[in-house]
Formats: C-alpha cells, structure tokens, sequence
C-alpha cells in the first residue's frame, strides 16, 4: 500500500467520525426518485444506504416509480395524465403502478442482497422489510379534475415503523397506501416521504432527485455565479417558497423545496435535496462537513457559545494538529477541563471548528486570548473574526480595557484586526513571569473601545 494512500486515508477517515458518532442512533427518511432507478443508479445508491445502516443510523427507504409507471402506460398504448402536479390514476394507471411498485420491490430487495467479496456489500446483512404502514385516502376531486385512485396519506404507522427499525431492519416503503376498506391509492414517493419524517420525528429527510438542489437565485440558468445554496434557512426557504410558481414538474425548484418546507416546519430539523447523478451523494452530504446539494433547516446549526466540559474532547481533537506542528502551546485534557469555562467555541452539527480562551488579569485590566484555532476545513469563511468578536465581548464584559495574544504564526492575521505588536515587557507580571524567551513569541495587544 502507498505511502501516499495512507497519507490522505488516515487524516480523512479522522475527519469524518465525528459525523460517524453524531449520526448513530438517528433516523433518516431517504425518498429516491423513480428516475434514479431508471438511470441505473441503484447498485450504488444500495451499497452507500447499506453502509450508512451499519454506521448505527436507523433508515427507511421510500422509492418513486413516475417514470416506470409512465414505461408500462406505454407499453399499454395509455397516455400519462397529470394535473395540479400528481397523476390522475385511473384503473389502467393503478394497474401499472402495482406492477411498477412490485418490480421495483424486487429489484431494491435484491440489491440490499448482493454481498460479493471485493465490493462495498461483502459481509453485509441487510434485512429490508416492507408493509401496510400507511393508511391513505383519496384526493377526491380538485377544481372539477377526478383524480380517481390517487391519494394522499392518511395515517402513518409509526410505532410498526419504530419496531421494524429497532429490530435492525430497513424499512422499505412504496408510494402506496390503502383505505380502511382496503382499496389501493397510488401516493407520490414525495408525500410519503415527509409523511413519514414528520410522523417519526425523523432526524433528516433526504430526497436524491434529478437537480443538483436549490440555487440561489432559481431564476437564472445554471453557472459558476449561481452556485447551489448548500444551506438554507427555514425563513429563507419559506420566503423564496413563496415567489415561486405552483410546482409541475419534478424537476421544478419547488416541487421537492415544499415537501423540505413542510418537514421542517413539522419538526424535523434537517431536509436535502441531493442530486442522484453524483455518485456517492448521500455520503458526501452525511460524512463531509460542506455536503452536496441543499440543506434546509429549522435553525441556524452553526452555534456560537461558551463551551462547557462536554465538549472538552472535541476542543483537543480540534487543537491537536496545531500543537502538534508548533503553532499552538501544548496544552494537557487536565488543563482545559478546568479551564473549559474560558474557552469560546464555534459548533457546527455537533462538532467543533473553531475554539480561543480568554485568560483576564483583572488587576492589570486585561486579559489573554489564547488557543485561537480554527479547523482547516472552514478556514477562511470568518469563524475566525466571529469568535474574536466574542472574545472582545467578553473581555469588555469583565470591565477589561484590552486582550493580548502570544503568537509566532498569526502576526498579520491579528494586526489587520486592530492589535499592535508591544515589548513582552508589557505583559502583566503573572503572566511575564511564564513568558517562554526560547519560544519568541510576539506579543500583540489589541484596546478594546
């Protein structure tokens, strides 16, 4: 094995446990769209789902089938009638989508089967199990258009749901329902999917569809100036909801955003819309810390705070490399657990990426800022100058009239922030008489207004 490989796989494999632990235990409701299927992508979509269940996170599996119904409608000389954005399913449409559905059980089942040596699925035991979990009713009739055998849904069965996911299972569900008579109604992948989420409180709902996700201004055509919005507010989403047209096609901004929209506001926190032509999508979104695709959420993750004794071992991970390469003073776990209180953090999804402590000499009427680290993944998107601010409020909070910092790497960092280099000999007596001369430190202080 490479040098090289092993230079690149150690560090990475570091870099996502954080999400491997965070994730354990949690519930995601993954809706992938009949064209996925279609366009070939299920062998890889069942060896990353397979993956992520053995991670320890609970899944259940909601798959669409628009196209391989429109297929057999074909092949039946029956055209596709759709109105208000959802299939008009008369008898011939509900026999096509219980033939479509039963193939696709088939085909997903087999899928969660393979277990080959020298492929993701080696060793793998992936039990998929399928039920009547959702109770449906009928759309009725929509500004004079019968919709016949379409439905919406009901109930959901979440206490079987719960069992079957505890058992260790996954959950496979078709976009089909039934009355408590027991007629059939044809649902969209996309309202049993939120459905669903909502009913179990899910921990993410994540739609792999045919776009890329949401881009910041929907309206322009797709280019390097319109990026995808990776993150996107509840508020933010609703707002641009609204500016938006009735969706009709999938492929329309809004038609997979409102089912987003709708989950969140039901509580659950954490929406995607991820693109299913990008091999390894989901993996991309749950382990790395940028994703891929769009995020909606019902708050703000990145989080802003003092840091408490819980999160001394996320500081030392985060700390670590720097101390490790002579940018950072060693500091030991004994050390910050009894000082856990000074430190300032910035956390994103449970994990910390940015940290500084504040050390005042109240009779010298200032105080050090020490241990301003920030992870290399966010470099550069200003968790550096938001956890100063914070720093400089404190310190203003404690009646302090300045914050220094002993630095060797970060000299021009700082002084483009407002702190000038001064002489060691101004340092506060406690704190000169531990000045390292063999270290060289700067000493930069910065007043606070």
């Amino acid at each position: 094995m490479s040098a090289v490989f092993n230079f690149t796989f150690v560090p990475w494999f570091r870099s996502v446990a954080p999400y491997i632990h965070m994730h354990r235990g949690k519930t995601f409701v993954v809706g992938i769209a009949g064209e996925a299927i279609a366009a070939g992508k299920l062998q890889n979509l069942a060896q990353d789902l397979a993956l992520i269940q053995s991670m320890g996170v609970k899944i259940v599996l909601v798959h669409g089938f628009r196209p391989q119904v429109n297929e057999q409608l074909k092949a039946k000389g029956h055209a596709a009638r759709y109105s208000h954005g959802m299939r008009i399913t008369d008898e011939i449409a509900l026999d096509c989508a219980q033939e479509a559905a039963g193939q696709l059980r088939y085909e997903i089942e087999a899928a969660f089967s393979q277990g080959l040596p020298n492929t993701p699925m080696a060793g793998s035991t992936v039990r998929v199990i399928s039920g009547n979990f959702i109770t449906a009713r009928p759309v009725g009739v929509v500004d004079g258009v019968d919709f016949q055998h379409s439905g919406l849904v009901r109930k959901v069965d979440t206490a079987g749901i719960k069992r079957t996911l505890d058992f260790g299972a996954m959950v496979l569900l078709s976009p089909f329902g039934f009355s408590p008579t027991g007629e059939a109604f044809n649902l969209t992948m996309e309202e049993v999917a939120t459905s669903v989420a909502i009913a179990l409180q899910a921990d993410k709902l994540i739609f792999l569809t045919e776009i890329a996700g949401i881009r910041m201004d929907p309206s322009a055509p797709e280019s390097e100036d319109n990026p995808i919005d990776t993150e996107l507010p509840l508020a933010a989403a609703e707002k641009l909801l609204a500016a938006l047209p009735n969706p009709q096609q999938p492929t329309d901004t809004a038609f997979y955003l409102q089912h987003c929209v709708k989950a969140c506001k039901a509580g659950v926190e954490r929406s995607h819309i991820l693109p299913f032509a990008l091999d390894g999508s989901l993996l991309l979104e749950i382990y790395v810390h940028d994703g891929i695709g769009t995020m909606i959420i019902d708050e703000k993750l990145e989080s802003l705070r003092e840091a408490t004794p819980d999160d001394v071992a996320g500081i030392l991970q985060l700390i670590e490399p720097f101390e490790r390469d002579g940018t950072l003073v060693k500091r030991s776990r004994t050390e910050i657990e009894r000082d856990a209180d000074h430190y300032t953090i910035i956390e994103h999804d449970g994990v910390i990426f940015a940290c500084a402590a504040l050390y005042p000499y109240p009779e010298a009427r200032t105080a050090e800022m020490a241990a301003l680290t920030v992870s290399p993944q966010t470099q550069g998107q200003g968790d550096g100058e938001r956890i100063l601010k914070r720093v400089e409020q404190r310190a203003r909070a404690m009646g302090l009239q300045s914050i220094f910092v002993l630095t060797t790497r970060t000299k021009h960092w700082l002084l483009k922030r407002g702190f000038v280099q001064a002489d060691p000999d101004w340092l506060p007596e406690a704190r000169r008489r531990l000045y390292n001369w063999d270290r060289k430190s700067l000493v930069l202080v910065k007043k606070l207004g």
